[in-house]
This record gives structure tokens, C-alpha cells and sequence, in this order.
């Protein structure tokens, strides 16, 4: 063992001494490297990023909650669209309907939305208006800077009274306290009960919770009406204990008996969840990877190629070297430990200038506004893929030069 650790000591400092020996020659043979590692680095940087956002907006939905609607989730609303938008809509007196038959329903809530303009003392935002009752609050677990959520009594007098969105309040009110002040929605005076804390970005790039302004059903429907035509949203939250599944199924069966729909027809309504976004995200996420690692691993070959050219070389100029060093007793092993560890030091080499430019590059994506996340995990496999290319690539010129015939080696000129 004292020997083996002698030989890779002695390895390392022979290796050192030759790269130093022809930097801008080991430098020049990096760049594959480097653009491999760069190119795995910061795909899995900006995956990464992509994740955390991903999560952090569909928590939002909130893991034990169901959502009637008359489209469903995922890749195939868009491409059948036309056959969801002759279904008929999702009335709020189903909400009453799945109240009483539903037992694993915690919290039942529909819920509507417009796109209006808040306005107050000359400033003014687009926003969105989400008429729903006070079961939101504890369905998509809204967590307030200020004041208060929505109560019963504001539902059932539709109050013009409305929870803000962080942005909302920054934009409107920069400096002014926003409890208690009177906003215009659309023309319509509200007043401001509670403003809720900064949430960030909404999913897919869709409306912000930031940007959203909560009313009670009741005062939505006064003021802008339910249409007819495309209904409400209906949340259901499960009850702690019961599977997404079971309560899922139990829901089906009520409202196909509540819509009529008759056995064997198809549902005219969709039950969605996280899962069924999270599942058309991953398509897309694997498909990511799969080019990324391609161009990756064209990179890293065209390095690991530019890597055993050059340790041909280096072989071929200390050929007399390596006679010398068998001709005084130095075994196989030990000049092909020699030669393995230059190559894995230069592909190391290469990685550490990767990783320095991604970690400059993730800053650039940040600075941009874009998400971007550089773990330790992408770290260490940018590491690992370096040595790896440097024994892959690095063994052949590493196994010439151990099997080098001494007395043709001392010949050599």
C-alpha cells in the first residue's frame, strides 16, 4: 500500500512538471473538455433552476387538492380543445351537491377569474380579479403579510372588500399602508382587507399570485357575473388519511350521477391535479436532457479524442524516458499509473475552467431573471466525468508506453 501511494505521489509530481512544462500545448487540449463540461454544467444549472421554480408554483395547487373543470391538465387539453369546450360548464351549485354527498372532502370551493385594471390615486395594474369564498384561504393555504383573509359574513353581504397580491400593494401603494384603503377594480371601489405575502412567479408563465386581487364569490358574481358559458372552478381539498385516488374516484361517481352523464358514456368534466402537470413537465424535462447529454457527449468525445492525441505524443517525446526509468527497474504498472494520472490532471484541469465558467454563466442566467441552480451534485459528477475521460481516453497512450520495449526505447531518438 506505502508503495502504491508512493508511485501515485510520484505520478502526480512527474505529470505536474510535464503540463507545466507545455502549458499553452495542455491548455489548448482542454478546450474539448471544457466545452463538454460547460455544455453538462449548465444544462443541469438551468434544469435545476427550472425545478426549483417548477415546484415552488405548482405547491401552489397544493398536493391534496382536486380540481373540477371542464378542460383537463396536461398535453392533451390543447390538442383536443374543441371537443372539451362543447362540454358543458361547471355550475357553483355543484359545489353544494359535492358538499353534502363527498366523504373525503375537507373544503369545497369554486372559484372564478377576469382580467381587470386596479387603480388607485393615478397609478393603476392589470390584474387578476378571483372571486371565491373564505375556504380558499384554507384550500390553497394563503399565508398573509397584513390584515385579515375573507370571512362569512363578507361572503354572504357581497362585500366589496378584496385580499391583495404583494405586487399589487407595492405598485399601487408604494409608500402608503395598504389595509384599509379603497382601490378601484374595474370602476368598482374596493376595500382593502389583507395583502398577501410575496409568492413569485405563477406556473408556466400563467398569472402571477402577486398580481392577484381576491374578492368573495358573492361580490364577483354581483359585480362581473359567472358565465354561463365557461362556469367556474371547483376545489376540492381531501381530508387528511385519504389517498388521492380514492377521493378522486368517489368524486367521479358523484358528478357523473350530478351531470347525468349515463354508464359507459364518457365524463363530460375533468378531476385534475399537480401530478397530472408534473407528469407533461417530465416529457418535456427528458427531452431537455436527452439533447443536452447528446451534445454533451459529443463534446466530451471530441475532448477525450483531443486528450489521447496528445498523450501520444507526450509518449513518443520521452520514449528514452521510459526506457531509462524500465532499464533501472521501473515495472508496467507503475508507468502506466504515470501516464493515466497526466491524463485525468489535464482533463481535471479542464474541468475546474468548465465549472468556472459555468458558475459565471449561471450568474449571467440570475442576472437576466431566468432560474438558475449550481448544486454541489452537478459538482462532483463534473468531476467524476473528468477522471472518467481521462482513464477512458488516457489508457491507450498510458498501456504504449508500459508496454514499451526497453532496449527500443533507449534507441530512440
Amino acid at each position: 500500500m506505502r508503495r502504491f501511494v508512493f508511485d501515485v505521489v510520484e505520478g502526480v509530481r512527474i505529470a505536474v512538471q510535464a503540463i507545466w512544462a507545455n502549458r499553452m500545448r495542455s491548455l489548448l487540449t482542454t478546450l474539448g473538455v471544457i466545452i463538454g463540461i460547460v455544455a453538462v454544467t449548465l444544462m443541469a444549472t438551468v434544469i435545476n433552476g427550472l425545478n426549483q421554480e417548477f415546484e415552488t408554483a405548482l405547491s401552489q395547487l397544493g398536493a391534496d387538492v382536486l380540481y373540477v373543470d371542464q378542460f383537463p391538465w396536461g398535453n392533451n387539453a390543447g390538442a383536443e380543445w374543441w371537443r372539451f369546450r362543447n362540454r358543458p360548464a361547471i355550475q357553483p351549485a355543484l359545489t353544494q351537491t359535492i358538499q353534502k354527498r363527498s366523504r373525503f372532502a375537507d373544503a369545497v370551493a369554486p372559484m372564478a377569474d377576469t382580467d381587470r385594471q386596479a387603480e388607485y390615486k393615478g397609478r393603476s395594474l392589470e390584474v387578476e380579479v378571483l372571486g371565491s369564498p373564505p375556504e380558499y384561504g384554507r384550500i390553497r393555504d394563503v399565508t398573509l403579510a397584513q390584515g385579515r383573509f375573507l370571512t362569512r359574513a363578507d361572503e354572504r353581504g357581497a362585500r366589496n372588500v378584496c385580499v391583495v397580491g404583494a405586487s399589487v400593494a407595492d405598485h399601487l401603494m408604494p409608500v402608503a399602508t395598504p389595509l384599509g384603503k379603497t382601490i378601484r377594480i374595474g370602476g368598482v371601489p374596493c376595500r382593502i382587507v389583507g395583502v398577501q405575502e410575496k409568492e413569485g412567479e405563477g406556473l408556466f408563465g400563467g398569472p402571477s399570485p402577486d398580481e392577484r386581487v381576491i374578492i368573495p364569490f358573492s361580490t364577483y358574481d354581483k359585480l362581473f357575473g359567472i358565465s354561463r358559458r365557461w362556469g367556474v372552478e371547483i376545489m376540492v381539498k381531501v381530508r387528511p388519511g385519504v389517498s388521492m385516488s380514492r377521493a378522486e374516484d368517489e368524486l367521479t361517481g358523484i358528478l357523473r350521477a350530478a351531470r347525468d352523464v349515463a354508464p359507459g358514456e364518457e365524463n363530460n368534466f375533468a378531476v385534475n391535479d399537480q401530478e397530472q402537470i408534473r407528469s407533461s413537465f417530465s416529457g418535456t424535462k427528458i427531452a431537455i436532457y436527452g439533447v443536452g447529454l447528446f451534445l454533451t457527449g459529443l463534446a466530451l468525445v471530441v475532448g477525450g479524442i483531443g486528450v489521447m492525441n496528445i498523450m501520444f505524443v507526450s509518449v513518443r517525446e520521452r520514449t528514452k524516458e521510459i526506457g531509462i526509468r524500465k532499464a533501472v527497474g521501473a515495472k508496467k504498472y507503475t508507468i502506466l499509473l504515470q501516464f493515466l494520472i497526466e491524463a485525468v490532471i489535464v482533463c481535471l484541469l479542464g474541468g475546474v475552467i468548465g465549472l468556472g465558467l459555468s458558475a459565471l454563466g449561471a450568474m449571467g442566467i440570475r442576472a437576466l431573471g431566468f432560474a438558475a441552480a449550481l448544486p454541489m451534485e452537478t459538482v462532483a459528477v463534473a468531476f467524476g466525468i473528468c477522471v472518467g475521460v481521462g482513464v477512458l481516453f488516457g489508457i491507450a497512450p498510458a498501456w504504449q508506453a508500459a508496454t514499451a520495449d526497453p532496449i527500443e526505447a533507449l534507441r530512440y531518438e
